[in-house]
């Protein structure tokens, strides 16, 4: 499913048109965005949460070349499954 569909099954469930489910979700993804940005964490009861995590700097391997690079510290974001979500896709 790609944001298209997304938005017409959220259009359909919802009964709203297909711009107005559209702007929910673009509104919603900014918002998550948001909070994320600012170090955050949002969590949707029975969907999952979404949060920050730092990674530390560390060296690595070049595939090609075999030479060891640093690769720099850098956050992520993670995503964990809500109770309702892993018992429904089980």
């Amino acid at each position: 499913m790609n944001k298209s569909d997304l938005i017409e099954a959220m259009a359909t469930n919802a009964g709203i048109s297909k711009a107005a489910a559209g702007k929910a979700l673009d509104a919603m993804m900014k918002s998550i965005t948001g909070e994320l940005m600012t170090g955050g964490r949002v969590s949707l009861v029975g969907f999952g949460s979404f949060s920050v995590s730092a990674r530390a700097a560390r060296d690595g391997r070049n595939p090609q070349t075999g030479a060891t690079i640093k690769i720099p510290a850098r956050k992520v974001v993670k995503f964990k499954a809500g109770s309702e979500l892993k018992d429904s896709v089980n």
